[in-house]
C-alpha cells in the first residue's frame, strides 16, 4: 500500500484566500480592517523569523498587522501591561504573544492575561475551558488546521477509534478535545503510555505530536490509518516529523509530510481565528464554519 500524501500546503493557500475574501468583506461592513496583534518579547531567532512570517500573512490576507518588539529584559509587568493595553484597543481583534517566553517571564500568567475573545492561539484557561466544555470559542491553530486536514481527507469523522501522541496544552489536550467533539473514539497516548505500539495499532487516526523524530513506526499502524504528523524535528539539516515517514507511507492510507503538511495550516488557522475574533468582536453576523 502506498499512502496518500495530504496537501498541508495546498489546503492552507485555499483557507488563507478565503480568509482574505471573508477580511475584504469584514472592512466593508466595518469600516476598518480587522487587526492582529504579535508581541515578540527577545531577540531568538525562530521566533523572530515566524513573527515576520505571522505579519506578511496577515498583510496579505486584507488584515492589520500590528507588531510589538520587546527587549529580552522586560519585565512582568511591562508585558503584561501592553496585554492590557491591547486588550483595550478596538483596533486589534486577536492577540498573540510569541512563545516561548524568556526564562524569567510567566508565560502561564501572560497569556492568562489576554482577553479570552481576543486569544487567537486559544491558550488562555477561559479558551481551554470553553473547549472542554464543548462552548464555542478561539481553538488552538495546531489542531484546529490538523482536524481540518482529518475531515477533508475522511469526511465524517464519527466513531472512528483516534490516538493522540503527546499531551501538550498547545497540540496534544486540545487534539483529544476537537476529536471527542467530531464523536471519535480518543485515546490521549504519552511518555508512560504501556504498549503504545498495541494502542497505535488499533487507531483509525493517528495524529503524533510528541517531539521525537521518527518516534511512531510503519509497524505499528493499522493499515488504511490516516496519520496525522505534527512534530518538527531537524535531523542533520533536514525537517522530517514525529513518524518515520517511509515505513508509515507503506501501510497508511493517508499520511501528512514533513514539511508542507501541518506546518502550513498553522498560520492560515491563525488568520480564520483572527477574522472570526474580528467579526465577533464587532457584533458582525457571520458563519465561522464557512472557513
Amino acid at each position: 500500500m502506498s499512502a496518500e500524501i495530504i496537501d498541508g500546503k495546498a489546503f492552507a493557500a485555499n483557507l488563507r484566500a478565503r480568509v482574505g475574501e471573508a477580511a475584504a468583506a469584514f472592512e466593508a461592513q466595518a469600516g476598518r480592517k480587522a487587526g492582529l496583534a504579535v508581541v515578540l518579547v527577545g531577540d531568538d531567532p525562530a521566533s523572530a523569523v515566524y513573527v515576520r512570517s505571522k505579519g506578511k500573512a496577515t498583510v496579505a490576507a486584507n488584515m492589520a498587522s500590528f507588531e510589538h518588539r520587546l527587549p529580552a529584559d522586560t519585565t512582568q509587568d511591562a508585558l503584561i501591561a501592553l496585554v492590557q493595553q491591547l486588550n483595550a484597543d478596538a483596533a486589534v481583534d486577536g492577540i498573540l504573544v510569541q512563545l516561548p517566553l524568556p526564562r524569567h517571564l510567566d508565560e502561564q500568567a501572560v497569556v492568562a492575561a489576554i482577553d479570552p475573545n481576543k486569544d487567537v492561539d486559544g491558550l488562555t484557561p477561559v479558551s481551554a475551558g470553553r473547549l472542554a466544555l464543548g462552548i464555542d470559542g478561539l481553538v488552538p491553530c495546531t489542531p484546529l488546521g490538523s482536524l481540518m486536514l482529518l475531515q477533508d481527507q475522511i469526511g465524517d469523522l464519527s466513531g472512528l477509534d483516534a490516538i493522540v501522541i503527546g499531551r501538550s496544552i498547545l497540540v496534544g489536550k486540545p487534539m483529544a478535545a476537537l476529536l471527542t467533539a467530531a464523536n471519535c473514539t480518543v485515546t490521549l497516548a504519552h511518555s508512560r503510555t504501556r504498549d503504545l505500539a498495541h494502542h497505535v495499532s488499533r487507531a483509525d487516526i493517528v495524529v503524533a505530536a510528541v517531539g521525537r523524530a521518527g518516534f511512531v513506526k510503519g509497524e505499528w499502524l493499522k493499515p488504511g490509518a490516516t496519520v496525522i504528523d505534527v512534530g518538527i524535528n531537524r535531523v542533520d539539516g533536514a525537517l522530517v516529523g514525529d513518524v518515520e515517514f517511509d515505513s508509515a507511507a507503506s501501510v497508511a492510507g493517508a499520511i501528512t509530510p514533513v514539511p508542507g503538511g501541518v506546518g502550513p495550516m498553522t498560520i492560515a488557522c491563525l488568520l480564520r481565528n483572527a477574522l472570526v475574533a474580528a467579526y465577533r468582536n464587532a457584533d458582525i453576523e457571520f458563519d465561522a464554519a464557512a472557513l
